[in-house]
């Protein structure tokens, strides 16, 4: 199937990984010419270095075992709500960053719901800024996705594995150790592994709860040595270092996971007998509260204190909400442009080399990447009326991973139950794109270009290196107001934010589901 099928999509796919392959080197290009290897590691260096990975290891252990009570009790318990809560689950992912931080710092911060609580009972206020501020931000990030890649596992355990666990009438204890314990060793080395990798490259969290600098990621330092110093020697040694970290966590996680295969079932309906009632019950039932708390009422502090901060936004909000809704829309054409073809021609390879082009963008963070073409642009022009199309393109290389694991599966799917049809109509190039492909995955993309236009239009990162006052996205005016002190114009500024990113998502998702085809 796989060379058959090749005529059918055409080779444009080839030019479009290629395109991949060369954006990425050519910033590595533009680190190296600058990157003094040399010149060795400071004391500020080896301090970012471990607080960086002294966060990351922190803040997936802590995800990982918040997640765990909470993902066992959603798997086995069933109440009104069950299903709202497990989708909002997805909402962080693509929350912009620098809501979820305004949101935390309403419920965590010096003047937040918490520290108000605790002066009305007379007890010290706590510090959101620091290592642990930077940590519970991540947590808040990546629970959700912990929690929901352990739900997907303890869903995989076969039914007729319960109903033995009842006739045998095991205990809870037996039941965890026998069917669950195993489950855990399978998925918790990977989704720990994963979001220490996500925590490396974390940027706009650290930004703004970081603290000082005893608080300083390496992705900060890039930051500060090219935005404040403008050394770019120094930020092209610390975004090798960068690399470094990455792919060696990227390695290190493949090593670590573990397989413990699990038997098929017969996909009857799962029933739990087991901690039906007693203390088991009500474990879960506090374990549910308190995740469903700690996700929801930053959103519900967002919420509230942007509709009393609306009236108070300068108008430059206004215009930079237009800049991230241009860049937003860029990233997502750029995507599909590149997605798309690269989709084709990966369906019709063997798993492997191929694929693992797409992934080539998780790689390098985007400030390294930034960083690198920064370099190689500033000597034949100025940077600065580059930077709302070159955040654009990044942020399409940077969602290029997830686009592909979306689209990929079901294009291999159509190409394989097509694939005689279509030749013996001999359906070739556009001609099977637009008869064959794109009806079929109308809905897939509409939600790889959904989840694109909502990462984009939240994220700071790029736009913090190339941007000027002109310039700036709707994500870095927040960031300015919430340093100018104007709290309740940065509140707006988010509401508005948060309204564009889920808008996107809304409108593209259900605009390739609009009579798409099943």
């Amino acid at each position: 199937m796989a060379q058959r099928a090749q005529p059918i999509i055409g080779t444009t796919g080839i030019a479009a990984g290629t395109f991949v392959v060369l954006a990425v080197l050519l910033s590595f290009v533009g680190l190296g010419l600058r990157a003094e290897l040399g010149r060795g590691l400071g004391p500020a260096e080896w301090a970012a270095i471990r607080f960086t990975v002294v966060q990351s290891a922190l803040s997936a252990l802590l995800s990982v075992v918040c997640a765990i009570p909470l993902a066992r009790a959603l798997a086995r318990r069933r109440f009104v709500g069950r299903g709202l809560l497990v989708t909002l689950l997805g909402a962080p992912f693509i929350l912009p960053t620098i809501v979820a931080v305004l949101g935390l710092l309403a419920v965590f911060g010096r003047t937040g719901w918490l520290n108000t609580a605790f002066g009305a009972l007379g007890m010290p206020e706590v510090s959101i800024y620091g290592l642990h501020g930077v940590v519970l931000a991540h947590v808040f990030f990546n629970l959700p996705l912990a929690t929901r890649l352990l739900l997907q596992g303890w869903q995989s355990i076969p039914a007729e594995r319960f109903r033995l666990a009842a006739q045998l009438d095991l205990p809870p204890r037996m039941v965890f150790r026998t069917l669950e314990w195993p489950l855990l060793k399978q998925v918790v080395p990977g989704a720990a592994a994963l979001i220490f990798v996500i925590c490396l490259t974390s940027f706009a969290v650290a930004l703004t709860l970081g603290g000082g600098p005893r608080a300083t990621t390496v992705e900060l330092a890039i930051y500060q040595a090219f935005r404040f110093d403008f050394d770019l020697a120094r930020a092209s040694l610390l975004s090798v270092i960068q690399l470094a970290l990455a792919g060696g966590a990227a390695l290190i996680a493949l090593w670590v996971i573990p397989n413990f295969p699990l038997s098929a079932g017969l996909d009857r309906k799962l029933m739990r007998w087991d901690a039906r009632g007693g203390v088991q019950a009500w474990v879960d039932a506090l374990a549910i509260a308190l995740g469903a708390a700690f996700l929801l009422l930053p959103l519900l502090a967002i919420l509230l204190a942007g509709l009393k901060g609306l009236p108070q936004m300068p108008a430059v909000v206004w215009q930079t909400a237009g800049n991230s809704l241009w860049v937003a829309v860029l990233s997502v054409g750029v995507l599909l442009l590149i997605a798309l073809p690269m989709a084709g021609w990966i369906s019709t390879r063997q798993r492997g080399s191929a694929e693992a082009i797409g992934l080539i963008g998780l790689s390098a963070s985007p400030l390294m990447i930034g960083t690198g073409w920064f370099i190689l642009i500033n000597p034949i022009a100025d940077p600065v009326p580059l930077a709302l199309p070159v955040t654009a393109l990044i942020n399409a290389l940077m969602a290029l991973p997830f686009a592909l694991r979306i689209l990929v599966p079901p294009m291999r799917d159509v190409l394989v139950t097509y694939d005689r049809l279509s030749r013996a109509l001999g359906l070739q190039g556009w001609s099977a794109w637009r008869w064959l492909v794109l009806p079929r995955l109308r809905a897939q993309i509409g939600f790889a270009a959904g989840l694109t236009g909502a990462l984009s239009v939240g994220d700071l990162g790029v736009i913090a290196l190339f941007a000027d006052p002109d310039r700036a996205t709707l994500p870095l005016q927040m960031y300015r107001l919430m340093g100018a002190y104007r709290t309740e114009a940065a509140a707006g500024a988010a509401l508005l934010l948060l309204a564009m990113a889920l808008g996107l998502f809304w409108l593209c998702d259900k605009g390739g589901r609009w009579h798409a085809n099943p």
